[in-house]
């Protein structure tokens, strides 16, 4: 098998196009693939046939259709999604709706604006948890 069928994906979640592509830029940047998602619900359908290449999903808060947290609490309901780690990428930045956020099922939050270098960072301390 190459290298690149190998790479560890990374679901991208978050209705701003122009964020999406920063964030993208920043994982692919860092090795990862990106699987981006404009909506919770698109999030989820990725999530149906991907999950068992997806290493962790970035999430925002504030999407349409379905939001960051319902994402977050769907997946732990699910066998097949509950192990995924979750990233909460947004701009609400009041303590608690991190907390929120974290007894939902997050294991990480970054607070919007962030640089690409804060992004990686945050990755790597959820996937250094499990």
């Amino acid at each position: 098998m190459n290298k690149e069928s190998k790479k560890m994906k990374v679901l991208i979640a978050d209705d701003s196009r122009l964020v999406r592509g920063i964030v993208e830029r920043a994982v692919v940047s860092d090795g990862f693939e990106a699987l981006p998602a404009s909506n919770g619900r698109d999030a989820m359908n990725i999530l149906e046939t991907d999950y068992a290449d997806v290493r962790i999903v970035l999430l925002d808060w504030n999407m349409p259709v379905l939001n960051g947290i319902d994402v977050i609490r769907n997946m732990r309901r699910d066998d097949r999604f509950k192990r995924i780690p979750v990233l909460m990428v947004s701009t609400e930045s009041e303590e608690s709706r991190i907390q929120e956020a974290v007894d939902a099922g997050a294991q990480g939050y970054l607070t919007k604006p962030f640089t690409p270098d804060q992004l990686k960072d945050a990755i790597h301390q959820v996937l250094n948890k499990k």
